[in-house]
């Protein structure tokens, strides 16, 4: 008895999907110095204290700024060490 050939779809498109950028978006919280917030984005991140207190002054003044972008896997680790220095955060898709 022949083995039987299975269907074979030579159109298939393999390639991958694109990357999404994803964006890291920390909140204003009443609890937090803003110089507290400037050393964790300088600390974490390595930016510089011109635009770590830039992005601090996001979060003080419009409630949240976001302070970074990337896949999402990424921004998701950089949510969690936020939340573990205490500061709020969020994982959002970036808009297109």
């Amino acid at each position: 008895m022949p083995l039987a050939t299975p269907d074979i779809d030579e159109d298939l498109d393999l390639t991958a999907a694109p990357m999404d950028p994803w964006q890291l978006v920390v909140w204003n919280d009443p609890v937090n110095l803003m110089s507290y917030v400037v050393r964790v984005f300088r600390t974490y991140f390595g930016y510089s204290r011109e635009r770590a207190t830039a992005l601090m002054l996001g979060v003080h003044h419009d409630g949240h700024a976001v302070v970074a972008t990337g896949p999402r896997e990424t921004m998701e680790i950089h949510a969690q060490a936020m939340h573990d220095y205490g500061l709020w955060a969020t994982v959002r898709k970036a808009p297109q």
